[in-house]
């Protein structure tokens, strides 16, 4: 219950751990030594403030706690104070992404993800579901208000729809770098939409 209150101690113990400082007697095996970088993966303000003032990249979790990411972002640029792991702020937004041949198929293929939402508002969660023509007799106008919400940050479309929505939230948000999870039940689908999606960037 209190583990948000211990964070900071813990991101410090973790780094002093890495760092193979030996006083307490206890050895990071493996890690020490290694160099390894520490990320503060978070949704809130406090998330960005630690970030910031212990000099560390931070990845926002916009695919599911979108509300504050603009917020947070820019706190965690205005407060960073460079350290020996980063001499600047360094940002990554997770967004959930789509992508498909057109932009209906997106649509369709991205009635997995509404639904695996639904049953995180409505706490039924389970196995990713296969897509659907509808969601209207899935979900109820305040469940489908809920999801939209925490899809915010969501992209879904053709790859040149996905490349206008993605360059445009690339230059609004000044992000350095795009974390893409993509929840599509077929395999193939899936691996479709990540090769669409890395096109889109590249191209």
């Amino acid at each position: 219950m209190n583990a948000a209150f211990h964070f900071p101690q813990d991101v410090a113990s973790v780094q002093h751990y890495f760092a193979g400082d030996h006083t307490n007697g206890v050895n990071a095996v493996p890690g020490e030594g290694l160099n390894i970088p520490i990320w503060i993966l978070g949704s809130s303000l406090d998330s960005a403030k630690l970030a910031a003032t212990r000099g560390l990249p931070y990845a926002f979790a916009s695919h599911f706690a979108p509300a504050y990411f603009f917020k947070a972002i820019e706190l965690y640029r205005n407060m960073f104070r460079p350290s020996r792991y980063l001499s600047k702020p360094y940002v990554i937004a997770c967004v959930n992404v789509v992508a498909a041949d057109t932009d209906a198929d997106a649509e369709y293929l991205a009635t997995s993800l509404k639904q695996l939402f639904k049953g995180i508002i409505t706490g039924r969660r389970g196995p990713l579901r296969p897509p659907v023509e509808s969601m209207d007799s899935i979900w109820s106008a305040a469940e489908r208000e809920a999801a939209m919400q925490m899809l915010t940050y969501s992209f879904f479309g053709s790859k040149a729809t996905i490349q206008a929505q993605l360059n445009d939230f690339i230059s609004r948000s000044g992000i350095n770098e795009l974390m893409a999870t993509s929840h599509i039940y077929d395999q193939r689908a899936r691996l479709r939409s990540y090769r669409l999606l890395a096109e889109a960037l590249n191209e």
